[in-house]
């Protein structure tokens, strides 16, 4: 399989996780996103909506991490739940991982860490700041006493959730806060196949030194 995406990119690393976890070969089509890229011809011609990450499967052509994640669950039986109830609770929390916690952490750590101050929209840093701490309590409280987030097994649901969290850059989610989240994210962390972002996919940023240690 082929994908297409970036390093700075954390829905691109959630499909990257997900293929390494589930032992699937596959290789990185670098994207240069910071250079346009995707707001080429060819690249709208692959991905009309002009985002990463894009899979290639042979014939299959699917862009929106979540969609990719399903797909892989469906053709792998790997990290898709175990019933037809907790394939349901999976779509549930990709499809609020998009909306209310991705959704949220991608655009304020792009408008921290790669856009100028001076361009930021007024007032947009706090709102999403505050939108990031109440999709956390919601992602602690559910994860007190749990393992995994569906069933008792990493699922997709997992694999997407995390995905934005390891990076070095401002996101709005310290660890410290909510310890029902660290002990997940290291959990996931000692998940097969599971690498830091910036070692799966190179960092592409102008001017971007070496990862963070």
């Amino acid at each position: 399989m082929e994908l297409y995406g970036f390093g700075e990119s954390g829905n691109a690393f959630k499909v990257a996780f997900a293929l390494q976890a589930m032992d699937i070969d596959w290789r990185l089509r670098k994207v240069a996103f910071f250079a346009g890229e995707t707001r080429s011809a060819a690249f709208r011609n692959l991905n009309p909506m002009g985002e990463v990450p894009v899979l290639v499967d042979g014939d299959t052509v699917l862009s929106q991490s979540g969609v990719i994640l399903d797909y892989l669950a469906s053709k792998t039986g790997r990290f898709a739940g175990r019933s037809a109830t907790e394939r349901r609770e999976v779509l549930r929390w990709l499809f609020w991982d998009n909306h209310k916690f991705t959704g949220q952490i991608g655009p304020l750590r792009f408008l921290t860490a790669f856009l100028p101050e001076e361009k930021r929209p007024a007032g947009a840093v706090p709102f999403l700041e505050g939108r990031v701490k109440a999709a956390c309590k919601v992602l602690d409280t559910h994860l007190a006493g749990r393992e995994w987030l569906v069933g008792s097994a990493p699922t997709v649901a997992d694999l997407s959730l995390c995905g934005y969290l390891w990076y070095p850059e401002p996101h709005g989610v310290e660890r410290a806060l909510w310890p029902g989240i660290d002990a997940w994210l290291d959990r996931l962390a000692a998940l097969p196949g599971w690498q830091h972002p910036y070692d799966v996919m190179p960092r592409s940023f102008p001017g971007a030194d070496a990862r963070d240690k």
